[in-house]
């Protein structure tokens, strides 16, 4: 039985391509009973007997999903953010890492505008650079030579784009691939249904990896994360939580905490715990989910 990956979703059908080759499929009967809804980025067992009549027979295990974008198995998460108009955030960039820590992406952090940005924003940007990195995310500038160094993270990668509103994450997808709309225009063209203009997600060959062809949320609430495991999202939190007094030390009240003397000496940024604080109390007192039966 071939094993494929969905690389579009549309109006029930399921594109799925396998040796070079994208087959049409639709999903089997009992995924709903099975409460099963196939995402694109999954792999998949399928069956076809050509190109454009085949069925999906089983979603082979994820290793993560978003909902917007609605993909699965993402390695790369390009959190794009400006510096200007609209203003840089911490606590927006801080929701997004937690969100792609909590869900294993590599975030990648970029920061759009810097050509319209002042001598103190540039100051202040080039700061937020060097401790972001010192935690272990890469940081690109919207600026000559750099922005061509974002392509090189796609090789054999499966990335998404997010942000917040208004920073120029469809302006920076289009000028990645400024091709796009003609790769989106020659797959349906090959299945022969003609071009879409509904909005789907697909994902687009480029530079060695695959591209979600849509921006994802640009705000975030924490729906999944629990408690007890959000200070393990802040990397420099969880290498410092090895010297905490408690062992599932929450770095609040704790005595001998080591999150909070590393904030005080300031090797943590306080942005950071600040937004941790904040973070806390949003998960503390979300309302419970319930199922529709």
């Amino acid at each position: 039985m071939p094993t494929g990956q969905i690389r579009k979703a549309l109006s029930g059908f399921y594109y799925v391509k396998h040796d070079g080759q994208v087959y049409q499929t639709r999903g089997r009967g009992n995924f709903r009973n099975r409460n099963i809804t196939p995402l694109v980025g999954d792999w998949v067992e399928f069956e076809s007997s050509n190109a454009t009549d085949g069925y999906v027979l089983e979603v082979l295990e994820r290793k993560n999903e978003l909902i917007r974008p609605q993909v699965a198995n993402i390695d790369l998460g390009v959190v794009v953010t400006s510096c200007v108009k609209p203003n840089f955030s911490y606590n927006l960039l801080d929701r997004f890492l937690v969100t792609l820590e909590s869900k294993q992406i590599q975030p990648l952090i970029y920061v759009t505008k810097m050509d319209i940005a002042s001598d103190d924003v540039r100051a202040e940007m080039t700061e937020m650079r060097a401790y972001y990195e010192s935690i272990g995310y890469p940081v690109l500038f919207s600026e000559a030579g750099e922005k061509d160094v974002l392509t090189d993270y796609f090789k054999d990668k499966l990335t998404v784009f997010m942000g917040q509103s208004g920073a120029g994450k469809s302006t920076l997808l289009n000028k990645i691939a400024p091709e796009l709309e003609l790769e989106v225009g020659d797959i349906s063209e090959a299945l022969g249904r003609g071009r879409h203009t509904t909005r789907h997600v697909e994902l687009i060959e480029l530079h060695g990896g695959l591209v979600a062809d849509t921006p994802g949320f640009s705000s975030i609430e924490f729906l999944e994360i629990e408690l007890s495991d959000l200070p393990k999202q802040f990397p420099e939190f969880l290498e410092a939580s090895d010297y905490c007094k408690f062992r599932e030390c929450q770095h609040l009240k704790e005595p001998k905490c080591e999150v909070k003397r590393l904030v005080e000496s300031g090797e943590i940024k306080q942005s950071r715990y600040d937004d941790y604080l904040q973070f806390y109390e949003e998960v503390k007192t979300r309302k419970p989910k319930y199922n529709k039966k």
